[in-house]
């Protein structure tokens, strides 16, 4: 490995030539140096570079044959999982004006929306990734202190590839380093105790991913990353309190800032070097200090990804099960209940249970609806099912659901929370209005990774969401683009998921 140093002081640019995979190519400020009369003194070790060059070399080092079979096989039904999503959210109100605003607003037609139409990319990035994410069904992958939904990268890097006319293998790579950084900074560096939503940490990702997809070289990589890690710091008060249409739109609008400042990293704007390490940077302001030696990182951290089988927050799945299965067995309704017990993990409690987000007794709009076990539990009584219906306006304001959820109680259970994020613990307990006290303890629920989706079950799930969108002759190809999408070009996929109306 050679290693070259031009000019003096401490603003010395040192480029390293890639000899054994990838290296930075450059270092501005970051390199410890002292001069001695006009030769410095410098160290060339990786822990002299900052961690976004260490980044950006992770990023272009990758390629699609790092992919394991089994990744690719989970990347499909990730991707499977996040267009039934897509179709699904189609009519969804907030949707509609997103829409609304890209039609007013114009745009190059450069890449295509689901549901038909063309706009410019960081408006395809944004109008995409709010559909995969409105529902508030799309995937998930839980850290001990952070939960994020990786899925929501689709979006950009799909607009990504579709403006370089990448191949299947392109996005399937590019999305594999989303989620990888995604979920390997909610591991080591979650922001949610710190008041500060996981989109921040997205910021990250997409920059990564969009960066990948655009073949750009380490240093704009490098840059891409800083600006978008730099500009997009989102509070936490998105998920808190009164919930609003932002909490399905803040990783959408991370979508759209992140790959919009990507391809300002494209034509040459450059970003803060030491974003992540640098005074005021993101350590100091807001993670705290961490370490993630990103030269030893792959791309299997997809594979650590979890489906949701309900449409519902996805820490609340496993009590969705349990309560379906415990109706099944006994045949109560709804109005043979005198009161229901949820004991859960802290996590669940504090997000979805009535912890230190909010009370989750007040329920009148979806978002408020979906992030409440007690609404969650009381419509999977009723209505047998917790779908997209569940969540429609006329549904939430009857008064069976809203006398019913004002009789769950939810509790966490310190020996729950610590058995959390290998599993989902909960127990239900039902007391029924002739005494009688019937009880579940669930561990994990089909979707989670000791118990993981197939293939088919992701295909009835994509075939149930997007059945009143679509035709089953453009299902049966949409479902076979992805299913084979390491043999095709980008541009098949999307110009199927077009054709929708």
């Amino acid at each position: 490995m050679a290693l070259r140093v031009l000019g003096v002081g401490t603003k010395a640019v040192a480029t390293l030539d890639k000899d054994n995979g990838p290296l930075i190519r450059r270092i501005v400020s970051k390199m410890k140096t002292n001069l001695i009369g006009t030769k410095p003194v410098y160290r060339n070790d990786v822990a002299a570079m900052s961690m976004v060059d260490q980044l950006a070399g992770f990023v272009m080092g990758t390629k699609y044959e790092d992919l394991s079979d089994t990744a690719i096989h989970q990347s499909k039904i990730r991707i499977l999982d996040a267009l039934a999503c897509a179709i699904g959210a189609l009519d969804g109100e907030p949707i509609k004006m997103i829409r609304a605003q890209i039609n007013e607003f114009g745009g190059e037609g450069l890449c295509t929306l689901i549901g038909g139409g063309r706009t410019a990319p960081d408006r395809a990035a944004l109008y995409n990734s709010a559909l995969v994410r409105y529902l508030d069904f799309n995937d998930s992958y839980l850290a001990k202190g952070e939960t994020c939904h990786p899925s929501d990268n689709l979006g950009a890097v799909l607009a990504a590839c579709e403006y370089v006319d990448g191949s299947g293998k392109d996005l399937l790579t590019a999305l594999a380093v989303a989620y990888q950084v995604l979920c390997r900074l909610s591991d080591v560096a979650p922001v949610r105790a710190k008041g500060f939503d996981h989109t921040t940490l997205g910021a990250f990702a997409v920059a990564a991913g969009v960066a990948k997809a655009l073949d750009l070289d380490e240093d704009k990589t490098a840059n891409a990353i800083a600006v978008s890690g730099t500009a997009f710091n989102a509070l936490r008060v998105t998920r808190t309190g009164t919930l609003s249409n932002w909490k399905g739109l803040a990783y959408p609008n991370t979508a759209f800032g992140a790959l919009h400042a990507t391809f300002l990293a494209m034509h040459g704007i450059t970003g803060p070097g030491e974003v992540f390490e640098g005074n005021k940077g993101f350590m100091d302001a807001i993670s705290g200090h961490f370490e993630l030696d990103w030269s030893k990182e792959n791309l299997e951290r997809i594979t650590q990804t979890i489906v949701k089988k309900y449409n519902a927050e996805i820490h609340s799945q496993s009590t969705i099960e349990g309560m379906l299965e415990l109706k099944q067995e006994y045949g109560f309704t709804g109005a043979d209940i005198q009161r229901i017990d949820i004991e859960i993990f802290d996590v669940a409690y504090n997000i979805i249970g009535g912890g230190e987000e909010g009370e989750k007794i007040t329920v009148r709009t979806k978002e408020e609806a979906d992030h409440s076990l007690p609404y969650i539990v009381a419509v999977a009584i009723l209505d047998n099912q917790v779908m997209p219906a569940q969540y429609l306006p006329e549904r939430i304001e009857r008064q069976d659901i809203q006398a019913l959820l004002r009789k769950v109680n939810v509790r966490p259970l310190d020996s729950f929370s610590l058995r959390f994020p290998a599993e989902m613990p909960s127990r239900i307990q039902i007391t029924l209005n002739n005494g009688q006290v019937l009880t579940k303890e669930k561990r994990d629920y089909e979707g989670f990774l000791t118990h993981p989706m197939g293939w088919n079950t992701i295909s009835k799930k994509f075939e149930q969401l997007s059945q009143a969108r679509i035709p089953p002759q453009l299902q049966r190809e949409i479902e076979h683009a992805v299913a084979n999408l390491e043999n095709i070009q980008v541009s098949e996929l999307i110009s199927l998921l077009g054709k929708i109306k």
